[in-house]
């Protein structure tokens, strides 16, 4: 049965519906003469069902000022509940989200196995922890109860499993150890002052916090191996790239080496980065690491790395070899020659056109927002990245044959993806630093067949983090692992999607639970949304709007 079919009458095209949708949202970071750092690396989003009725919502973290009270005050986070018609409404009032720093990112799961989506906000200040109080819409604030509050500058965070034990863990990236008294004066020529370069400052630790099972967590940094004082942690991801069954962390760190915590059992880790061969460039010099996501490329089974850069560097790929080993290629994929003149953040592996394989999705934005007076190549806005694979893992830019969404240039940080109509495509949230986010809806991804997937564990976590779902379709195997957190300063729907070609339904899908128990289904029917609950099969179907 033929899967790849190169030539399509009409080309997939995206637009950008947030304003028509209803999202009024726009990101405050407070821009100053000061350029306090935060200022420039804010803007993140997420992709959750906080209210558990089968559409993805939207949580849009705002930043703040360093100089304005009024600014900062005002700077409130937003939730927006999908009303199931391609509109969205701000139920932010009632949520009790309140403002606490100057907010980052997010990541969402359900930390304590109640059946509802809790949240966890990043920030320069004070990270929180909202419990998600049985999706009626609102939030209480359990960070000081729960043990996960910080006061170091957090950028991303992400929930997974890494003991197996049923309860989901927290790894939060921290980034450097810049302050409010000690904002540094850098200048890029002359003396016209920027936003300083990372070097000029202090890493600081990332930190794990293990679920203790009663809603507190205990800071594991140190005996489980991940603290290090060499990082500075900007994207992170759970995988597990060497499919042993326990969920191994990925941190993209800005300008110096990246970290591979490699999980030995029961979530104690060894960092193997460099010998893995992820954690610097091909010519051995650290990049400025920010996003970075794990997706199969090429089909073999084995999840590869995508990490994005600054301009002239190029982002990195990273094709997993197996046994523990890596191959940079950047440059031969087509990834280098894409990804040269832009400054990238949020990242994601994604099937846009439902053919099987994953194609990769990129936002861009320079961090200095005065760069276009020092370097005419260049500026702060920037376009976004669609790269399209060809099926073994070379990628070629198809942005600007893929409608309006693509074409717009703003200064772009946070990337996530659902299908958000359920429609059997899949969909774009982008959060831009001081400016408006967009929702890039996917017109003619669903000319194609797919599955939607949604894991709920019983002796795993509840949301089923860290499940590897294996489909046989057409002669391929897909894999896709469910994961709460990746990009940068973001997270995706955790429902697992597969892109199935023209093929009219799938022939096996394989789930291995966290728990190592393995569920089976047979001659699934495309264009379905399916909830699979641990040991007992498909407990919900429902047919997508196509």
């Amino acid at each position: 049965m033929l899967i790849h079919a190169r030539q399509q009458e009409t080309p997939v095209l995206f637009s950008d519906i947030a304003s028509a949708s209803g999202i009024t949202f726009k990101h405050e970071n407070g821009a100053s003469p000061q350029k306090y750092m935060p200022e420039t690396m804010t803007g993140g989003s997420i992709i959750l069902d906080y209210n558990n009725d089968g559409w993805p919502d939207i949580f849009l973290v705002n930043g703040g000022s360093f100089t304005d009270k009024q600014k900062a005050a005002g700077a409130r986070h937003r939730l927006y509940r999908n009303n199931k018609d391609g509109t969205f409404t701000d139920v932010t009032a009632k949520s009790g989200i309140g403002v606490s720093g100057f907010g980052m990112g997010a990541c969402s799961a359900d930390y304590d196995n109640d059946g509802w989506p809790d949240l966890y906000i990043t920030s320069f200040g004070g990270n929180q922890l909202y419990h998600n109080n049985n999706g009626d819409g609102t939030f209480t604030d359990v960070t000081e109860k729960a043990g996960v509050g910080s006061k170091l500058w957090s950028a991303s965070c992400a929930f997974g499993d890494i003991d197996n034990d049923g309860y989901v863990d927290l790894f939060v990236t921290n980034y450097v150890d810049f302050g409010m008294n000690n904002n540094k004066f850098c200048t890029f020529s002359g003396d016209t002052r920027v936003y300083c370069h990372p070097n000029v400052y202090n890493g600081v630790p990332d930190a794990l916090y293990r679920n203790n099972g009663n809603g507190t967590f205990t800071d594991v940094s140190r005996t489980s191996g991940i603290y290090r004082t060499d990082g500075k942690g900007l994207g992170v991801v759970f995988g597990d790239y060497d499919n042993d069954g326990w969920p191994d962390i990925f941190v993209a760190n800005d300008s110096v080496p990246n970290f591979l915590f490699h999980n030995k059992g029961k979530g104690v880790f060894e960092e193997v980065a460099l010998r893995a061969g992820v954690s610097v460039g091909n010519d051995g010099q650290p990049l400025a690491g920010m996003g970075v996501d794990m997706g199969d490329i090429d089909g073999d089974g084995l999840l590869d790395i995508i990490v994005t850069n600054l301009d002239r560097q190029t982002h990195s790929l990273f094709r997993n070899l197996g046994r523990g080993l890596f191959a940079n290629i950047t440059f031969e994929s087509g990834v280098a020659q894409a990804t040269l003149p832009f400054v990238g953040f949020g990242s994601v592996f994604f099937d846009y056109d439902n053919d099987t394989d994953l194609d990769l999705a990129i936002v861009n934005g320079d961090v200095i927002d005065n760069v276009s007076e020092f370097r005419d190549s260049t500026s702060y806005e920037q376009r976004k990245l669609l790269l399209q694979n060809d099926g073994t893992g070379k990628f070629k830019d198809v942005g600007p044959i893929s409608g309006a969404g693509f074409a717009s240039k703003k200064a772009g940080r946070s990337l996530s993806v659902a299908d958000i109509d359920n429609d059997g495509d899949l969909d774009l949230l982008i959060g831009n630093v001081g400016q408006t986010p967009d929702l890039l809806r996917n017109d003619g991804g669903n000319r194609r067949n797919s599955l939607l997937i949604r894991t709920i564990g019983s002796k795993s976590n509840r949301d089923g983090i860290g499940a590897r779902l294996k489909l046989t379709v057409g002669g391929k195997v897909l894999i896709r692992e469910v994961k709460a957190g990746s990009s940068y300063l973001s997270q995706s729907d955790l429902r697992i999607h597969f892109g199935l070609g023209n093929s009219p339904r799938a022939d096996k899908l394989e789930i291995r639970w966290p728990s190592g128990l393995v569920d089976t289904l047979q001659d699934i029917e495309a264009n379905q949304i399916l909830t699979v609950t641990e040991s007992r099969g498909v407990t919900d179907r429902t047919a997508m709007r196509r």
